[in-house]
């Protein structure tokens, strides 16, 4: 479209960045290391700035309708909400199972974890990735025992915190023996998750070392020090730059993981924050989340396919 002659034409104006500290009481928050109160206050601080309310927590909470990469309806994928017996934890569990419409006969399988409040949209849609890839996924709630994931993150985080624990991961060990023993499983398991998620599946890896064939964790903290000496791998392990929190882990974490010889090998993507995968979130890296995506299913293409 040309300019009318004569008419002052204004250049639009770059958005903002919204400052690192923005991204990092946000982690705390979601973290449980500062409440909503504390954090909306520390929020307010940078209105001074010329920054809005909205568009702080636009930027820093999800937007769930961002993270749909493989629709629901994609004719390429099956999924449905699929039931689990979970003895040790909360007696029963469910998660979202998709799976390659076009399957022949038997595929590998791999369990997603979802962060610290539940299964939400997003976790739900790197299920489908997977399955589009021709993997079977199965993504469990943790918030099942309660009704499931209540839609919005607050409420499943405050949730998740009130669970016991030890049934949490009960139920996630569960769901992986589930999932490896499943009549369309090849019987090669792998597991991928976020956040807590990459925790279970540092737990996971040292709690059943001989079950899991390919593990990939997200920006997870550790398993409990006392089962550290048990994992072998293989293991792929994904860190953020800027997740001082996690980060901070990772040097003792690498230690053991030599002295016990395991199969390990880890990435870490500069500049970016924690949850640089979540694309639903203003702390979303694309070309870093693309790559750190692309890298996991060559590793589950490499240790479930062959």
């Amino acid at each position: 479209m040309s300019n009318i002659i004569g008419e002052k034409v204004t250049a639009p104006v770059a958005p903002k960045a919204i400052p690192q500290e923005a991204f990092d009481w946000y982690d705390e928050y979601a973290h449980g290391l500062i409440d909503r109160r504390e954090f909306m206050r520390r929020l307010s601080g940078l209105v001074a700035l010329g920054f809005t309310m909205s568009v702080l927590t636009s930027a820093l909470t999800p937007n769930y309708a961002l993270a749909e990469q493989v629709s629901f309806n994609d004719p390429a994928i099956k999924a449905s909400y699929v039931k689990f017996d979970s003895p040790n934890g909360h007696g029963e569990g469910q998660g979202y199972l998709v799976v390659p419409r076009e399957l022949a006969g038997t595929a590998p399988v791999v369990l997603v974890v979802h962060e610290n409040r539940g299964l939400n949209p997003y976790i739900e849609d790197v299920a489908r990735r997977l399955a589009a890839k021709g993997f079977i996924a199965f993504a469990p709630d943790a918030l099942y025992p309660l009704g499931g994931y209540p839609g919005n993150d607050d409420e499943g985080r405050a949730m998740q915190k009130s669970l016991d624990r030890e049934k949490i991961e009960a139920d996630f060990l569960a769901a992986a023996s589930f999932l490896k023993s499943h009549e369309l499983s090849n019987g090669k398991l792998g597991a991928v998750g976020f956040c807590f998620g990459g925790y279970i599946v540092n737990m996971l890896a040292a709690t059943i070392p001989e079950q899991l064939d390919a593990g990939v964790p997200f920006y997870g903290t550790p398993a409990a020090e006392s089962l550290i000496p048990k994992v072998k791998g293989p293991l792929m392990i994904q860190f953020a730059g800027l997740d001082e929190r996690v980060n901070a882990t990772w040097p003792e974490y690498e230690k053991a993981l030599k002295a016990n010889g395991a199969n390990y090998q880890a990435y870490v993507y500069e500049g970016v924050n924690h949850g640089f995968h979540n694309d639903s979130t203003g702390r979303y890296a694309e070309k870093e989340a693309e790559l750190a995506w692309q890298r996991t299913l060559e590793f589950f293409e490499q240790h479930l396919k062959a």
